[in-house]
């Protein structure tokens, strides 16, 4: 009889826990800048994907997701200390699937144009996709910002990802193995080193395609920002955006920023061909540090924010666009709608075309080799 009641107050207590407190599970946390990991977690081609956050001692924080190899936000203090995003992103990963972009990605096998979608390798000719004015652009409309990496996350400040870029993949010839490690360093740098193996003769250029806007709202445009590349010379293009295989120097043109200027000082001015062929700024510059990753390679600062972006790479080119095509047809994270000019990209890579252009620094890698490439965006405040 005893046993009896005792069981049936158990039960009646766990009938009173159980209709008194129905939502015991705490509320999944959401990141610095507003994510969900759940909203990351999905199946991309069959292909488990997520997001990894990364911290480090100063309270910043940046977040990558495997799809893609992403950087999809990063906060940074700006000049009261309040922690700003300042990269363009999506809020989960069908943000990322449903349209077509290169937010955040890694951008392979390789980044910017090959002019009429050809290649010649070891003698063979090789045709890539066609996805921008008859040119093949970030290695076609699948390139690796379209791939699911293996990841994993050695420590609070580090993401490693893998993809093996199978033979024929895209039409480039050989088995590349790709790892990238993001670090975000103490000094709140993104550093970001590439490896590649292959067991063909092929060509690698990779690169980050972030979309950075340092007043932290892309409502605004970067327009106002204050841009220094340090080069003395770029590669003019033609009306299809391909390189013509000229270098030609910056002085006396709106292609030079060896000064801190607005970018949108003189943007407009499509007397300059230039500007009316990359519909604004989309052009390499030929960096003045030749590779050398202890040289600044450009800098930007937001008036707004005070916050200061270094770039550092040991590329010998940097890619700057201003967001040119950017048209209010993505909503990102924050709701908010990405406008013309809401970001510029700072892609550290081979000159665009270089494959095509044997006068230009090599993109060509063969088996028992191993392409390295490092890219640094150090973040600060302006005093």
């Amino acid at each position: 009889m005893k046993l009896n009641k005792l069981t049936g107050l158990l039960a009646l207590i766990a009938v009173v826990a159980c209709t008194s407190n129905p939502k015991e599970t705490p509320e999944e946390p959401l990141t610095l800048s507003g994510l969900r990991r759940s909203q990351f977690q999905s199946l991309v081609n069959g292909d488990s994907t997520d997001l990894f956050v990364l911290k480090n001692a100063n309270g910043m924080e940046v977040t990558v997701t495997n799809y893609g190899g992403r950087i999809v936000s990063v906060m940074v203090p700006d000049k009261t200390g309040t922690l700003q995003d300042v990269v363009l992103g999506f809020d989960s990963i069908q943000g990322y699937t449903s349209v077509s972009n290169n937010l955040g990605a890694t951008i392979g096998r390789y980044g910017n144009r090959i002019a009429n979608g050809k290649i010649k390798v070891a003698g063979v000719e090789y045709r890539l996709p066609q996805n921008n004015y008859g040119h093949t652009l970030h290695g076609g409309p699948e390139g690796y910002d379209t791939k699911v990496f293996k990841a994993i996350q050695p420590d609070s400040q580090t993401v490693a990802l893998a993809y093996l870029s199978k033979d024929g993949e895209a039409g480039f010839p050989g088995n590349l193995n790709v790892k990238i490690t993001m670090s975000l360093t103490n000094d709140n740098a993104v550093d970001i080193q590439y490896e590649a193996e292959t067991d063909k003769e092929t060509v690698v250029n990779l690169t980050n395609h972030s979309y950075f806007n340092l007043s932290g709202d892309p409502n605004n445009t970067i327009l106002d920002h204050l841009l220094t590349i340090y080069a003395g010379e770029y590669t003019p293009v033609d009306d299809t955006f391909m390189t013509t295989g000229k270098i030609d120097p910056v002085k006396g043109t709106p292609m030079d920023f060896t000064v801190a200027t607005p970018i949108g000082q003189r943007i407009e001015d499509t007397t300059f061909v230039q500007l009316k062929n990359g519909k604004g700024y989309d052009h390499n510059w030929v960096l003045n540090a030749k590779g050398d990753i202890s040289q600044v390679a450009a800098t930007v600062v937001s008036p707004v924010t005070g916050i200061q972006l270094d770039v550092y790479t040991s590329e010998p080119g940097l890619q700057v666009y201003a967001g040119n095509f950017l048209n209010g047809t993505m909503t990102g994270k924050r709701g908010i709608v990405y406008n013309k000019r809401s970001a510029v990209c700072l892609e550290s890579q081979k000159y665009p075309d270089s494959p095509n252009k044997p006068d230009w620094p090599s993109p060509y890698l063969k088996p028992g080799e191993k392409y390295t490439s490092r890219c640094i965006y150090k973040f600060s405040v302006k005093p």
